[in-house]
């Protein structure tokens, strides 16, 4: 592994966190699926791994770059907050430019109503993984295994209750098991994609370092915000799922420290 160029180590890690997805939707194909409130705890843990991924695993480490290359003074903050409003604003930008379909809150983005509510799911998860997929890329092309590795743990758990409610709310919605999981397994695989360009556009552009990490964490902070924690306060669960936060902040805490 520590042979593998920094584009192929982002591209085997994202493609493993995506995969999780699948695996954290099997319990939907065999009929053994979780209560509400278990499901709202899981995906605040979720929202907690990539809250503390966002700012352990990126900005820090986007600031710390940055004061290497500009040293101390105004400059390494004003990358990190351009870089994370950039990031927020991109996902931002999708969310509005493409039609997709919420679980709860129905269809937004233009001519939604044109497209089958199937694409429309996956026009959501797509735009919530791809921030996931892209943050891995720019850790291993950051800094290799130390770098990647930590945030591709901790993605790639908190894929698991998110496939899980992928394939759930789509069986909420008449999809047979089998066809709601092979729905939920590819939505991962948009993480591939994101891990490609984000270790790339890091291992070609060293001074785009700083800048890559800030944008990476402002896209999955966007998409903790407006998507994962609405979705665990909407059934009266909001204890569970800030437990759920909680561990999954701590856990990825202990990741990054450890293995980085």
């Amino acid at each position: 592994m520590e042979n593998l160029s920094p584009i192929a180590l982002g591209l085997l890690g994202s493609l493993v966190t995506g995969l999780m997805t699948a695996l954290g939707a099997l319990p939907a194909l065999f009929g053994k699926v979780p209560g509400q409130g278990s499901r709202d705890m899981s995906l605040g843990f979720a929202a907690g791994v990539m809250l503390s991924a966002s700012f352990f695993s990126l900005i820090i480490p986007a600031l710390e770059a940055a004061e290497v290359r500009y040293g101390e003074g105004v400059i390494p903050p004003l990358i990190a907050v351009i870089g994370i409003l950039a990031g927020m604003a991109a996902i931002a930008v999708l969310n509005e430019a493409l039609p997709h379909q919420h679980f709860n809150t129905g269809r937004e983005g233009p001519q939604g109503a044109a497209l089958r509510k199937t694409w429309l799911f996956i026009i959501a998860i797509t735009i919530h993984n791809f921030p996931e997929g892209l943050a891995v890329g720019v850790g291993f092309g950051a800094h290799g295994l130390s770098g990647g590795m930590p945030l591709a743990i901790g993605i790639g758990l908190q894929n698991l209750p998110e496939g899980l409610a992928v394939a759930v709310a789509l069986i909420s919605e008449g999809y047979g098991r089998l066809r709601a999981w092979s729905i939920a397994a590819l939505t991962g695989l948009v993480e591939p994609i994101g891990g490609v360009i984000g270790a790339a556009l890091i291992a070609f552009s060293e001074p785009f370092l700083p800048w890559g990490l800030a944008f990476a964490a402002g896209a999955m902070l966007y998409v903790i915000s407006h998507e994962i924690i609405p979705e665990t306060h909407r059934r009266g669960h909001q204890k569970k799922a800030t437990l759920g936060l909680s561990i999954g902040l701590v856990l990825m805490l202990f990741l990054d420290v450890w293995l980085g």
